[in-house]
């Protein structure tokens, strides 16, 4: 029962070792065990055999002398048939008594009497028992402590009898422990460990700067062919500078900071410069309205999941990315478009994980770019759902979305969520008050939303700017502690009136577009603070 615990197989699961602690433990003390339980055995004999034969002694000595008058040597005889010699007179053991005077040293010899003693012993086996099991004690207690310091691996040595002082006892510090490996998914839920703190300190500082209280987002990113047909529908041009005019209205409204903390720019946006030569990025930058992009994307329609949609654009998003971070852009935007469909089964589970997985990975290499990344999961108000259906489904997108970016290592602290606000389907037969809708956006964001991103800006999605600023301003009222940020990131609530201000005149009516840009971006700034005053039904759900 004795072994080396070096061979022991050592089995790793994940970034657990299993040393086989417990076997060497239990195979120490069962080594000490039997090697006393022998021992003892061996005693508790010993003792049984003296009891059988208690009138034995131990060992008989008998003694006889020799008298040798010629030298020793002359003495000498050869024993028949073995060819060796012994002296002659041992064949006179016990023929005489022995003599008072013992041979020593001085008498020599030659001439002294020769004591030889003859030497008749009994042993008795009620000795040699005791004697053997304490011996075997000895060698037990040895044995058992060979073997535990074998199974600790050596590292333990025997104490010496006489310990040296305390002064002199040399301390061995203990090996060190193995190093953690992740493997697997236990690399998942790290938090951005690829980027460095500098790198995270900024992308911290980016998103508090968005995600300042009293101020939003205005969304502009709309491409060269949305925004074309705004302009087609009222009668203007759709030319590069007429896009690049439209939107430098948007930067220098009166005010306009006061309002805004991020502005998000298409890629044609961020290359162009406004009538003093800046470019859009810097010149947003220095009245403090963070410049940011939405990259370029195609939507592609899933096969078997009627009609439901995924974005592409993935595979030259982190060279897009450089690009657009040396052209001064400080974060990025990802839209994932998704409609509700009862009977449809829709969002289905695989639509969702698809496109929640994909914002998830668009984040990552945004970080990774140092942008920081605004991940918008877009549930249409397209349906007939209600309020309650609206919560769960949200729910579910929202925590899978969470769930995903923490699988993928994204520094949560370092993003910014964008979403729908929750409201039943637009054909819902049931009304809703907007206290309710207020309600039911606080219950989504307190069952899944992390603290650890800073701020939730909603986006408009078809609502009017009376509704989604009653919506927004009710929202903060009741949100008590909540500790987020929830302010706007408004595209067509804002900008939608004032295309209204060029029809029948074929051209842009900046001035005015201006002025009543100012107004609407105080009625979005109000609401974010939760100070908006709401009139009538605003923000309510009034069947048609």
């Amino acid at each position: 029962f004795f072994f080396d615990p070096k061979m022991l197989p050592i089995s790793r699961h994940g970034y657990q070792t299993i040393d086989n602690a417990d076997m060497q433990s239990t195979s120490q003390k069962l080594t000490g065990i039997l090697a006393a339980v022998a021992g003892v055995a061996l005693t508790v004999g010993a003792v049984v055999g003296v009891g059988l034969f208690p009138g034995s002694s131990a060992v008989q000595l008998k003694s006889s002398t020799m008298t040798t008058p010629r030298p020793f040597s002359q003495g000498l005889r050869t024993v028949t048939g073995s060819g060796r010699q012994i002296p002659s007179g041992l064949h006179q053991l016990n023929a005489r008594p022995s003599m008072s005077r013992s041979a020593t040293a001085a008498d020599g010899l030659l001439d002294a009497s020769l004591q030889v003693p003859g030497v008749a012993a009994a042993v008795d086996s009620g000795l040699l028992v005791p004697v053997a099991g304490v011996a075997l004690v000895l060698l037990g207690a040895v044995i058992g402590g060979y073997a535990a310091g074998r199974q600790q691996g050596g590292s333990m040595e025997m104490a010496s009898v006489a310990a040296p002082p305390d002064d002199e006892v040399e301390v061995k510090a203990p090996p060190p422990p193995m190093p953690v490996r992740a493997t697997g998914d236990l690399g998942a839920c790290h938090n951005g460990k690829h980027l460095s703190a500098e790198a995270k300190a900024q992308l911290e500082e980016i998103c508090a700067l968005i995600g300042t209280p009293g101020k939003g987002i205005t969304a502009c990113d709309e491409g060269p062919g949305t925004i074309g047909a705004r302009f087609e529908a009222v009668g203007v041009e759709n030319t590069e500078e007429n896009r690049r005019l439209y939107r430098q209205m948007l930067f220098e409204a009166p005010g306009c900071n006061e309002a805004l903390s991020a502005a998000i720019l298409d890629p044609e946006t961020v290359y162009q410069k406004n009538d003093s030569g800046k470019p859009f990025p810097e010149a947003l930058m220095e009245i403090g309205i963070v410049p940011g992009v939405k990259p370029h994307l195609k939507v592609y329609t899933l096969p078997g999941q009627d009609k439901s949609t995924v974005m592409q654009g993935l595979d030259s998003l982190a060279v897009r990315c450089r690009e657009y971070a040396a052209a001064g852009c400080k974060f990025a935007k990802w839209r994932s478009p998704l409609t509700i469909d009862v009977e449809a089964g829709q969002p289905s589970d695989m639509v969702i994980q698809a496109n929640m997985n994909d914002l998830a990975r668009y984040a990552l290499i945004c970080q990774d770019e140092g942008l920081v990344p605004i991940v918008e999961p877009d549930i249409s108000l397209v349906g007939d759902h209600d309020l309650e259906t609206a919560v769960y489904i949200n729910v579910k997108v929202q925590s899978t979305l969470y769930k995903a970016m923490l699988d993928h290592g994204v520094f949560m602290e370092g993003a910014i969520l964008k979403s729908n606000m929750v409201n039943p389907g637009k054909d819902c037969p049931i009304p809703y008050s907007v206290e309710e809708i207020a309600q039911a956006n606080i219950d989504v964001l307190r069952r899944c939303f992390p603290i650890a991103l800073k701020s939730a800006n909603f986006l408009s999605g078809g609502q009017s700017l009376e509704d989604a600023a009653a919506r927004l301003s009710v929202i903060n009222k009741i949100k008590g502690d909540s500790p987020w940020n929830l302010s706007f990131s408004w595209s067509a609530a804002l900008q939608m009136p004032l295309f209204q201000l060029c029809k029948e005149t074929g051209e842009l009516q900046l001035e005015a577009m201006s002025a009543l840009y100012s107004k609407e971006l105080k009625v979005a700034a109000a609401a974010a603070r939760g100070e908006y005053e709401v009139k009538g039904t605003d923000g309510a759900h009034v069947p048609k």
